[in-house]
């Protein structure tokens, strides 16, 4: 029944983007947050954001940040594994500790009536992880399962690939998983080294949404995250994209041939970012609505599905696509990938795509916020990206205010069918790498 009262503790979706207002508030040590309070139902979701991630994995401990992140909740202060989830699930709250290649993530959602014990529990396993030995035992197979069926995916066969032969030796080469080898060497020690490196209070980035008030806020982030790092170790340079035009083609015995494609894209805080937006929507990005499934799909039958995507990490930039075919149909499906490319570039959009596009992205952002989960993350997400509050009530007017001139300067600007390179996994008729 508590899963169920969880699931379904929704605040209204377009709220947030019309009157609901979001409160900023700094905690005594610094810690910033941002707020809406909603305390018509009895719940709420705490988002957590930390940047540097798996980025600042050691030489040669790859993985490590991953591995240490699976652990957090296996155990800290005096309980072990079964101890506390014991103690989280008889409290009907959810934490969720996730590392990814810039961020570290960290979870929570709970009821009112068990704020206090939650937010204890939560402070014990980020201020006093165990890291027991049977625990990363227990996990390091569990990672090494998955990079085991990873080896036999034709999607991330391609990806691997792809992000080696794009950033090398930098840390966006390779995968946060690390490999066999990285992570069957890793130690206790190295958990907690990982620890002290990547969970830090030098950027960090907080975001709560439901029965909670602003004037909680302040004190609780002193109480939870005050026993923290104050800092860690620098970031990453940054990496310009280092894959040129042309094709790979990597033998794997299957019916279908996966294609991984892109080349470098456009930074989130680019003045054209919002045309580039539209405009990979118009390209690949909006579903059935696009020109690439329109073309591909559609009219050819080549594939079941075919996107498009704008890539800003924190140090890189990449714009990048993802098709499936059968091995005889691939050929034709990447040619037309690239005739569309090319089309766009040359001659743009039309103000009809500029037109539908539009009234599809101001429409559907409002539906973005459709729980206080949902809002949480946006928030946090926001922030670390830059972002003012009023950006959730201003972002359909950043959508309005791209014009077809802007969009099609964009289009001749970033778009680059001559630079684009496809990395293909299967066996494809009619295909021989370029490099």
């Amino acid at each position: 029944m508590l899963r169920i009262l969880l699931t379904a503790c929704f605040v209204l979706a377009a709220s947030i983007a019309s009157a609901t207002e979001i409160k900023e508030v700094t905690s005594e040590g610094g810690i910033n947050a941002w707020v809406v309070e909603e305390p018509s139902i009895p719940f709420t979701a705490l988002e957590i954001r930390m940047r540097g991630g798996a980025s600042l994995d050691l030489p040669d401990k790859r993985g490590a940040v991953n591995l240490m992140m699976a652990l957090i909740e296996e155990g800290s202060g005096d309980m072990d594994a079964r101890a506390f989830q014991t103690k989280l699930d008889a409290l009907a709250a959810s934490f969720s500790f996730r590392a990814y290649d810039d961020t570290m993530s960290i979870s929570a959602r709970f009821l009112t009536e068990n704020k206090d014990e939650v937010l204890a529990l939560l402070h014990q396993a980020l201020s006093a992880p165990r890291f027991d030995q049977d625990a990363i035992d227990r996990v390091r197979a569990q990672v090494l399962s998955g990079i085991a069926s990873d080896a036999k995916s034709p999607n991330r066969i391609a990806s691997t690939y792809f992000d080696n032969a794009a950033f090398g030796n930098h840390p966006y080469g390779s995968s946060i998983d690390g490999t066999v080898e990285s992570v069957n060497a890793l130690t206790q020690a190295d958990m907690f080294e990982a620890y002290r490196n990547t969970l830090t209070r030098a950027e960090i980035y907080v975001s709560a949404v439901g029965d909670i008030t602003a004037d909680e806020i302040g004190p609780m982030l002193g109480t939870l995250l005050g026993d923290l790092p104050a800092e860690g170790p620098p970031a990453p340079p940054h990496v310009d994209f280092g894959l040129k035009g042309g094709l790979t083609v990597i033998p794997y015995e299957t019916p279908q041939s996966v294609a991984l494609f892109g080349h470098r894209g456009i930074t989130r805080d680019d003045d054209d970012f919002f045309a580039a937006y539209i405009l990979n929507e118009i390209l690949g990005g909006s579903g059935f609505e696009s020109r690439l499934m329109n073309e591909v799909r559609e009219k050819r039958g080549l594939t079941y599905g075919i996107r498009s995507y704008l890539v800003p990490k924190f140090h890189a930039e990449m714009w990048i696509g993802q098709v499936a075919s059968g091995n005889a149909a691939i050929a034709e499906a990447i040619q037309v990938t690239r005739d569309v490319w090319t089309d766009l570039a040359t001659n743009g959009a039309t103000p009809e795509e500029l037109a539908t596009m539009k009234t599809y992205l101001t429409g559907e952002y409002p539906l973005r916020f459709d729980g206080n989960a949902e809002i949480a993350d946006i928030m946090v997400g926001m922030q670390m990206i830059g972002l003012p509050t009023e950006y959730v009530i201003n972002r359909n007017a950043y959508i309005e205010a791209v014009t077809l001139e802007d969009l099609n300067r964009v289009a001749k600007e970033l778009l680059h069918p001559d630079e684009l390179h496809f990395v293909v996994v299967g066996q494809p008729v009619g295909l021989e790498s370029t490099d």
